[in-house]
């Protein structure tokens, strides 16, 4: 696994490897405001050796923006000197951290619910398929709401803007942006949910016109230091079998102007980090990403793992798999740069030492380690 642990420059941060915790909302930040523990979870994870660490999605300061009270949030002196405390915690481990900022758009109501309006592009939650929510769910989330105006859409490129603000004065080493997976970021890019006729939807161009303000709008308040990550995904927690885009030239004009607009690094987000995006070719999404846009790439999903997230929530509960020598194939072919763990992470923070030893990997076991890591 050395090219696993080689180190990797984007603008002004060197990680000292290729291994990254992938984000995973956790709701222990009582308030909002994360604590003690939280800067204990991470930091143990900078211990282990990881190199970059990308937080649980935090709230912008959006009414909309995330419906539970205890997913951390990027505002407020509170909650910013807690993020402090967390930043610091990772650097002194010789760690680097990024904050994933987060609005769950479409999907408000999953969670705890509150009376704030869903933002949507076009009032549509999308059109339900293989989904883990349950019907009684579902049903209430697909009624209509109303389609996002111009002075919605500016005041959450705002929220972005001044959660990037506050994040850089915390000390994070960059920014990354949650579009995938349906919310808010993805609703516009996804076809299905943005029915606009607008400057803001239409062909993918317009659909990516708004992801990609957000982006210009962070990258002109951070500067050209610091990195920015932007998570994207074919599939959708409204269905898992939908697709972004069907073709790689769809997927082009979708993540180019995403690039063109400030993204370093494309972190695509498949439920597989080794299943092909495309029929006639075995490359993956994140393969494909930086084939089509030049820019750095980070593949995630289920590595290590023989069940999915959606199977384990449908109670696969243990299940190993050793993808070590997949993962190096393609790392050798340089297909992408970065490969994002999420749930071996929590059965074990020293996972990077693990796979720099060539150890055997730890099993993962749902009830013991992801219903237990708040």
């Amino acid at each position: 696994m050395a090219l696993l642990f080689d180190e990797l420059t984007i603008r002004s941060l060197t990680l000292r490897n290729r291994v990254v915790m992938s984000p995973m909302t956790r709701a222990a930040s009582p308030g909002g405001v994360p604590g003690p523990r939280v800067a204990e979870y991470y930091r143990r994870r900078a211990e282990g050796g990881t190199g970059l660490i990308i937080t649980e999605g935090v709230a912008i300061d959006h009414p909309s923006s995330v419906d539970h009270t205890d997913v951390p949030r990027m505002h407020g002196p509170a909650a910013l000197d807690g993020w402090r405390e967390v930043v610091d915690g990772v650097h002194a481990a010789g760690g680097r951290i990024i904050p994933q900022l987060w609005h769950v758009g479409p999907l408000w109501g999953v969670m705890q619910g509150g009376g704030s309006t869903p933002m949507r592009p076009s009032g549509l939650w999308g059109t339900p398929g293989v989904t883990a929510y349950p019907p009684g769910i579902v049903e209430e989330l697909i009624r209509p709401t109303r389609t996002m105006t111009d002075d919605d859409i500016h005041a959450v490129i705002e929220a972005y803007r001044a959660a990037a603000r506050g994040a850089v004065a915390a000390g994070f080493d960059g920014i990354a942006i949650h579009g995938a997976h349906g919310y808010l970021l993805d609703a516009f890019l996804w076809a299905d949910t943005n029915r606009r006729d607008d400057r803001w939807g239409g062909d993918a161009a317009r659909r990516a016109a708004f992801p990609a303000a957000v982006v210009r709008a962070i990258r002109a308040e951070i500067g050209d230091e610091l990195p920015i990550i932007f998570r994207f995904s074919q599939h959708k927690q409204q269905d898992y079998k939908a697709a972004l885009a069907r073709t790689p030239d769809e997927l082009a004009e979708l993540l180019v102007p995403l690039v063109d607009a400030g993204v370093d690094v494309l972190d695509a987000s498949s439920r597989r980090f080794h299943q092909p995006a495309f029929e006639h070719s075995d490359r993956s999404l994140a393969g494909w990403a930086k084939t089509l846009t030049g820019a750095h790439t980070m593949a995630v999903g289920s590595f290590g793992l023989g069940a999915s997230l959606r199977e384990a929530h449908a109670g696969a509960t243990r299940s190993t798999t050793d993808h070590r020598l997949e993962l190096e194939r393609r790392l050798g072919k340089e297909e992408f740069d970065l490969i994002a763990i999420g749930r071996l992470h929590l059965a074990d923070p020293n996972l990077a030492r693990i796979l720099r030893d060539g150890a055997s990997l730890p099993e993962f076991d749902r009830e013991a380690h992801e219903l237990a890591f708040r």
